[in-house]
């Protein structure tokens, strides 16, 4: 009989890294629930453009926080930190461990930091600045922040639109710098010391050839349709599901300005670009986790499950 693991489980990594195959291979050992920490996979309509994991796999293993979100709704960190607070609590009063996993690492630090305790921002104020979003470049609008709130444009690089406008809605709403309230103490949902924390990181070239091969699983799968059908909503490009992976160039393909080919190329080298920005994260911010950068996941599960107690 395997010991009785009790911790949560972390497990971190650039996409396509194999995250997901290491927590089912975990959950089925230890009866664990896997928890998303991916913010694209909480999109409902966006199962396959997102790599979320099958309906087979969630019907073999209990999954949280998977599919939840309609892609009409923005969802963010803070939401995601509430969520997460309530489903771990939720899995300890079953008697199972908690396996979160994910490629967002925003939500590792603040799951493990906490988040400052930064007011809601009202709607009415959210849609004025989404409308000068739309109407401004990006240097424009942190042009402006330089004229509110200088300590936030100093922080901040002028192309980086989404955290202006964040900046932006946070002194207009509150009167208060956004850097101020990110200064006051936050209370983290789960204590570093009390999980067992994995980064699971192939090497350069492998993780690319992964990439790639996922890429076209994906638009085999029904990735194309399923940006089909969002281009049919015309929603805000404002939104987060606007953003996932791999939006941007199948909608160009299917406005007829690129061909199927030249699509999938341009899907590809974005996620690997995506994936070299998370790795060059994920060393500066998890030195202190436990890293497995073995090609095959075969050969380091038995040292995963010696790592967390199994």
């Amino acid at each position: 009989m395997p010991k009785q693991q009790t911790s949560p489980i972390l497990i971190a990594g650039p996409t396509a890294g194999g995250k997901s195959a290491v927590a089912m291979a975990l959950a089925a050992e230890i009866g664990g629930v896997i928890i998303n920490a991916d913010s694209m996979q909480v999109y409902r309509e966006l199962r396959e453009l997102t790599a979320r994991p099958s309906a087979e796999d969630e019907a073999a293993i209990p999954h949280r926080l998977y599919g939840v979100i309609p892609v009409t709704q923005a969802y963010s960190v803070g939401q995601w930190i509430e969520d997460v607070a309530r489903e771990v609590e939720a899995v300890g009063r079953e008697g199972r461990v908690p396996i979160i996993t994910g490629g967002t690492g925003l939500y590792f630090k603040a799951l493990l930091e906490g988040l400052a305790p930064v007011p809601e921002i009202p709607e009415a104020v959210r849609e004025r600045w989404r409308a000068e979003a739309k109407g401004r470049e990006s240097k424009s609008l942190h042009a402006l922040l330089a004229e509110r709130d200088p300590d936030m444009a100093e922080r901040l690089r002028p192309q980086d639109s989404q955290r202006i406008v964040r900046a932006l809605e946070v002194i207009d709403a509150t009167g208060r710098s956004l850097g101020s309230w990110q200064s006051m103490p936050a209370s983290p949902v789960l204590e570093a010391e009390a999980t067992r924390r994995i980064v699971i990181a192939p090497e350069r070239q492998t993780l690319y050839d992964r990439i790639d091969a996922r890429v076209d699983r994906m638009v085999g799968r029904g990735a194309l349709e399923e940006v089909e059908a969002l281009m049919a909503l015309e929603l805000d490009s404002g939104l987060p599901a606007m953003r996932a992976l791999g939006v941007e160039a199948l909608m160009a393909h299917l406005a007829g300005e690129t061909e199927r080919a030249e699509a999938i190329s341009g899907f590809e080298t974005e996620t690997r670009r995506y994936a070299k920005r998370q790795m060059t994260w994920l060393r500066s911010n998890m030195i202190a986790w436990q890293w497995y950068e073995e090609k095959d996941s075969t050969s380091f599960l038995p040292k995963i499950f010696s790592f967390v107690d199994v």
